[in-house]
């Protein structure tokens, strides 16, 4: 989670809401990143969108069983989507987000029993620094 938390920081520095994340597989890193919605012009480029795709490519395989995805924040629901599609065995994240989480704030997704796929969950990893990074940056943007 202190990688996904540096990425989340790279984030902020490039005028990106600070999220961060990696994917672990294997005991090693497969992929890190952070949102890059701004500098792509993709709505999508979410921080666990981007390592999603690359875990994948790197692995030669969309379905990352086994593998763990640590996340800054909450994932909304086109992240806790992917996740499940991508069949992400574990998620690790830290701060809650009450306005779009679902992963338990708003719904969770990610352990819905309708689904075909579950994963486990722990989450307030780390999340007091990433909670305050986020803050930091949308103040700094009200200012």
């Amino acid at each position: 989670m202190a990688r996904a938390l540096e990425r989340a920081r790279e984030a902020r520095e490039r005028n990106e809401v600070p999220v961060g994340a990696v994917v672990v597989h294997g005991g090693r890193i497969l992929a890190e990143g952070h949102n890059r919605t701004v500098e792509w012009c993709d709505p999508t480029a979410h921080a666990e969108v981007v390592v999603l795709r690359k875990a994948a490519h790197r692995l030669g395989d969309w379905r990352l069983t086994d593998a763990t995805l640590y996340v800054t924040l909450e994932p909304c629901t086109q992240c806790a989507g992917a996740s499940v599609l991508a069949r992400i065995s574990r998620l690790v994240y830290g701060a809650p987000d009450p306005k779009s989480g679902m992963v338990g704030s708003l719904g969770n997704l990610v352990q819905d029993p309708r689904l075909n796929h579950r994963m486990r969950v722990t989450s307030g990893v780390l999340a007091e620094a990433s909670g305050r990074l986020l803050k930091e940056f949308f103040r700094e943007r009200r200012g």
